[in-house]
């Protein structure tokens, strides 16, 4: 039996994302990430905003974090249409 249209899984939608990192780094990086937002945070810290397409995606960008020996804090999902995430950033 083919399922119907009603049944059929829905395309997967780009999630947003926020990465905070150790260290400063400028807007200028934020097309060697993918176009994501890089806005400095407290402490010296940067944070990564913006939509990743899929899992392969994101282990793209933590794999560039990785590469620039920069430590990672913490990668989370931000609510879609939120950018400004859970800190206010």
């Amino acid at each position: 039996m083919i399922p119907s249209d009603d049944t059929a899984p829905a395309s997967p939608q780009p999630m947003v994302y926020q990465i905070r990192i150790q260290g400063y780094l400028s807007c200028e990086w934020a097309d060697w990430f993918g176009g994501l937002s890089v806005v400095p945070g407290e402490n010296g810290e940067t944070i990564l905003v913006g939509q990743i397409a899929d899992q392969a995606a994101l282990y793209g960008v933590l794999r560039k974090v990785r590469d620039l020996g920069i430590p990672l804090l913490s990668v989370g999902c931000v609510a879609p249409g939120n950018t400004n995430g859970p800190d206010g950033i």
